[in-house]
């Protein structure tokens, strides 16, 4: 029989496992493309340390006959999915339930049962109707489920009665998809956005047990608060929100600061006249992979909800030699928390900035138009509806053509991709390059062949229709941005 000290020491063992997840993202590494080959890329290796990791988290430990304090179940945590339907089809709601269950199973859960109502609107008091509260904690009981997840964000009086009414942990979609953001969260930038975004959601509910949250100091405190410590003062729970509100105040301050280093990037790019390109879309949908297969970046790669979080950029050529920068983008999905957007709004100024959008859709997912449309909501909402959008439809390979080519006719401006096995890469490849936004200032000119600086800069930024070799130097037509046909205009002809 193990004991509680041989017990309390394994706990310590799993907590240091938990980082698990704190990986980062760096370049794909050295500058041969056959040593790159040979050896593993930064985001396979990280990816082949997050799986072995994960391996833990099956194990299955039961112990008999101990007392409730020496008991430890190394297990997932066991969920039960509770959905209100109040518009669409049944298989709109469903389809919801699916996306939870993904989501559980990101966050570390196992999920038991997933059961919807069917009404106009969400209760008021229990998100559900009273008498499917007890036939919930019925199911809670007879599964020996510890968590219930509510698809939807519950308002704390919700969350309040159905954990008074279930006796389990209640969770709603917003805290749920928090909590996988805190899991993969790698950069400083990225888990100080996080932070913020579960303060901001934490603080409309902080509550307490019985009364001690609304006790005020008096009499022999701890802490010294005794004399001069004692009359009104503050409760506990206004001292709990002062705090989250020093806090927040200094999370926005750090992220400011960061949001500084990454402006200055994109105006270093912007005076240079370097194309941006963004690839966004709905979670999982494949946006890493295609950025590898586009540009070799090397990055994680993973079938898992919100495996990215930290924008990865890599410069990359045209056919023809114009340089543009193409950006892997943080995921969406239905609902984004508000929190969330607000807090990572500086990181989805890549998409709101950029020349070009490439939205990835899951061609085999059962509501591609439904994601379309989630996406294009965040969209709007960071200010990015009027850039130019090509949407690519990825995972043709495992689709049902019939979808595809509905989706086809339905987005006019689309490229059918697999970034898993390749197919179509090419020509979205061509096509990305035929939408970037072209010089608009014609130029005619005699470089003088010591000019060769010069030359570079056409063949990065401009576009050469004419290149001629000349006893007096290279005679040049085509077009090129402003500050560069300036620079042409002492060798015009």
């Amino acid at each position: 029989m193990t004991n509680a000290r041989e017990d309390f020491t394994l706990d310590a063992e799993l907590e240091e496992t938990d980082d698990w997840d704190a990986v980062e993202l760096v370049d794909a590494g050295g500058d041969d493309p056959e040593e790159a080959a040979d050896e593993p890329t930064v985001g396979a290796m990280e990816l082949a340390e997050r799986h072995a990791l994960r391996r833990v988290a099956g194990l299955s430990t039961e112990l008999e006959d101990i007392s409730e304090v020496e008991y430890r179940q190394l297990r997932l945590e066991r969920v039960v999915l509770v959905g209100v339907w109040t518009d669409g089809s049944v298989e709109d709601a469903e389809n919801s339930l699916a996306e939870l269950k993904l989501l559980a199973e990101t966050a570390g859960s196992e999920v038991l049962e997933a059961i919807y109502q069917r009404r106009q609107s969400p209760d008021p008091a229990t998100y559900v109707g009273r008498g499917k509260v007890d036939a919930i904690r019925e199911i809670v009981q007879a599964t020996g489920a510890d968590t219930v997840v509510c698809d939807g964000e519950l308002a704390p009086s919700q969350l309040r009665n159905l954990e008074d009414r279930l006796k389990v942990k209640v969770v709603d979609r917003t805290a749920l998809i928090l909590d996988i953001f805190a899991q993969h969260a790698k950069s400083g930038e990225a888990q100080a956005q996080t932070e913020l975004a579960q303060l901001q959601y934490m603080k409309q509910r902080l509550r307490g047990w019985g009364g001690n949250l609304s006790r005020q100091a008096g009499g022999r405190v701890a802490a010294g608060a005794g004399i001069g410590g004692r009359g009104p003062g503050e409760t506990k729970i206004e001292t709990d929100r002062r705090r989250i509100n020093t806090k927040i105040a200094k999370l926005n301050r750090d992220l400011r600061e960061m949001k500084k280093t990454r402006d200055a990037k994109r105006s270093l790019r912007q005076a240079r006249h370097i194309p941006a390109v963004a690839i966004a879309g709905y979670t999982n949908a494949g946006k890493s992979s295609l950025l590898n297969r586009l540009t070799d970046a090397g990055v994680l790669v993973e079938d898992a909800l919100f495996a990215t979080l930290d924008p990865t950029t890599r410069r990359t050529t045209t056919a023809d030699g114009r340089v543009y920068t193409m950006s892997d983008t943080v995921g969406f999905v239905r609902h984004l928390p508000h929190q969330l957007v607000e807090a990572f709004r500086s990181t989805l100024e890549e998409v709101a900035d950029a020349d070009l959008i490439l939205h990835v859709v899951d061609g085999s997912h059962p509501d591609p138009e439904g994601q379309l449309s989630a996406v294009r909501e965040v969209f709007a909402e960071i200010g990015a509806g009027d850039v130019p959008e090509i949407v690519v439809i990825n995972k043709v390979d495992a689709a049902d053509p019939l979808v595809v080519a509905r989706l086809q006719r339905e987005e006019p401006h689309s490229v059918v991709v697999s970034a898993r096995t390749g197919a179509g890469v090419r020509e979205a490849l061509a096509y990305v390059e035929g939408e970037l936004p072209r010089p608009g200032v014609e130029f005619k000119a005699l470089l003088p062949y010591e000019r060769g600086d010069l030359l570079n800069k056409l063949h990065q930024h401009g576009e050469i229709d004419l290149l001629e070799h000349t006893a007096d130097g290279t005679l040049l037509a085509g077009r090129a941005n402003e500050d560069l046909a300036g620079e042409l205009a002492a060798y015009a002809v």
